[in-house]
């Protein structure tokens, strides 16, 4: 079955409209196989979600979020996802909008254990102490959604290593682009 979704996962990065047949010969499986595993092919696209997003939660959970100190956490959470999304890019963004029961479950439970993080990386020192938490972590999944997006795309900037795009992403989080000897808004 893993076959047929890391295939299916490559195809409908490429083709979002690609067939059942087209999945098969990808795979390199008869078409009856396929069929006999996903009925239709929204069953297919709604199992590659649920692979998707289990390995998005495991992703997660082996950074030990919420054990391990935080900027440490912070960053091999994010190198863990950015392997996941840029991975399983189809399915990872199928989930953000979609009503997949079982994805947005994981991504509930990740996001909770994302605000765990942060908050201990505030109580750390890591962040500000008046940062607020719900915009970090809405800035921390955009930026990682657009190291992901030129993973995806090949990007030259970063290319698609996962610890050269992750550390850009907590160093832009942490710091930002703004000068340390610069104005401050206050």
């Amino acid at each position: 079955m893993r076959k047929i979704l890391e295939a299916a996962e490559r195809l409908f990065a490429v083709n979002p409209a690609a067939t059942m047949e087209q999945v098969a010969q990808a795979a390199g499986v008869a078409r009856t196989t396929v069929h006999r595993r996903f009925a239709t092919r929204e069953a297919l696209v709604e199992e590659l979600t649920g692979w998707a997003a289990r390995r998005f939660a495991e992703a997660v959970e082996s950074a030990h979020p919420d054990s391990a100190p935080p900027l440490v956490a912070l960053y091999q959470v994010t190198v863990n996802v950015l392997r996941v999304k840029t991975d399983w890019w189809f399915a990872m963004n199928r989930t953000a909008g979609d009503s997949h029961r079982e994805a947005a479950r994981v991504h509930a439970e990740v996001r909770e254990g994302c605000d765990r993080l942060l908050r201990r990386a505030r109580e750390a020192g890591v962040l500000r102490a008046d940062a607020d938490l719900d915009w970090t972590r809405r800035v921390y999944y955009a930026l990682i959604h657009e190291a992901a997006t030129e993973a995806a795309a090949g990007g030259a900037s970063g290319g698609g290593d996962a610890e050269a795009l992750a550390t850009r992403v907590v160093d832009t989080l942490l710091r930002g682009f703004g000068s340390p000897t610069g104005p401050v808004i206050a």
